[in-house]
């Protein structure tokens, strides 16, 4: 497969962090790396043809969700596009920022990313799903290149969408447990995680699969390993306010280590991404933080009103204190 491939390294089952647009930001990360490290995180998925056509200020914008910290490694950097020869430009760029891998998100339901053909429009046009695969081997020859998509479309289509892309022989796939048309309206059907990975093994395949969908914590993602024999579990919506999500021993932190952990977040992001993203981004933070407890609504209700990273850590700062 390919010269860098740290996926045969890891031990089994491996743990990974979602890509989240708008949450799973390069502050984020970095909380998450220092408290609850994941096996491999995942950046945003980032616009490959907005990285090679852009104007300098939006390619400018655009190379703050490809920011990243040793602290995170293995790092995988998650591109989409409907034009291999813009995948294949922005597979060299990320190659050349030193990502140890690359995944095509294959999945994504919004209908502006469907428009470009890219995301999970991708699972209706599997030949145009394949150049992209080619194209971003061709950009980056040294990393293990991966795909992240769905069971389907309108309907369940494994046994034709899977083989497709396993054709590829792509290093890893990562499969949201649910049709596009589902979007998360639905629990995620880890049966046919199960299918994918007898899929995978009847090809005869190296293919690492991860399964995606629901899972909260490391326990749950192990039981899920058990019944379906996949080789990792990827964990988004469990991470909200909560950094310690990936650690092995289940810890539960404390109100003020959470809220000692939202005033790192909040600095993280006024350092990192202050200059190019409005703060307004981080209060979607808050309620995940702080919740459950005497008095949360308020400091909550506080925040909301906070105008930026300042005034934010200067109220949580002052809950410290008198708590």
């Amino acid at each position: 497969m390919s010269q860098n491939n740290f996926w045969k390294n890891l031990k089994k089952p491996f743990f990974v962090l979602a890509p989240m647009a708008d949450v799973t930001d390069a502050s984020f990360r970095r909380v998450i790396a220092k408290y609850g490290k994941p096996d491999v995180t995942w950046t945003e998925f980032v616009s490959a043809d907005g990285l090679v056509r852009a104007s300098e200020e939006g390619k400018k914008k655009l190379m703050k969700d490809l920011l990243f910290s040793e602290a995170e490694r293995p790092i995988v950097a998650q591109l989409f596009s409907g034009r291999p020869e813009y995948m294949e430009e922005a597979a060299k760029l990320v190659e050349s920022l030193g990502f140890d891998g690359i995944d095509i998100n294959m999945g994504c339901p919004d209908k502006t990313i469907e428009k470009q053909k890219s995301g999970a429009s991708l699972i209706k046009n599997p030949e145009l799903a394949k150049e992209l695969i080619r194209a971003a081997k061709r950009g980056a020859p040294t990393l293990p290149i991966s795909v992240k998509t769905r069971v389907g479309y309108n309907k369940i289509e494994i046994e034709d969408w899977i083989p497709a892309l396993l054709e590829e022989d792509i290093v890893v796939l990562t499969i949201h447990a649910r049709t596009r048309k589902e979007m998360s309206k639905v629990p995620a059907n880890w049966d046919l995680v199960k299918k994918v990975v007898a899929i995978r093994d009847s090809l005869k395949k190296e293919t690492l699969i991860i399964g995606n969908g629901d899972v909260k914590t490391i326990a749950e993602g192990e039981a899920r390993v058990k019944e379906t024999g996949c080789d990792g579990v990827m964990i988004g919506r469990g991470i909200f306010g909560n950094p310690w999500a990936f650690r092995k021993d289940g810890y539960t932190p404390t109100l003020p280590e959470k809220v000692k952990a939202l005033i790192e977040h909040i600095s993280f992001f006024d350092e990192l991404l202050g200059d190019t993203k409005h703060f307004a981004l981080m209060k979607k933070h808050f309620k995940s933080y702080l919740h459950g407890f005497e008095g949360a609504h308020s400091l909550r209700e506080n925040l909301m009103n906070a105008e930026g990273a300042k005034e934010a850590q200067k109220i949580l700062t002052d809950f410290l204190s008198h708590s």
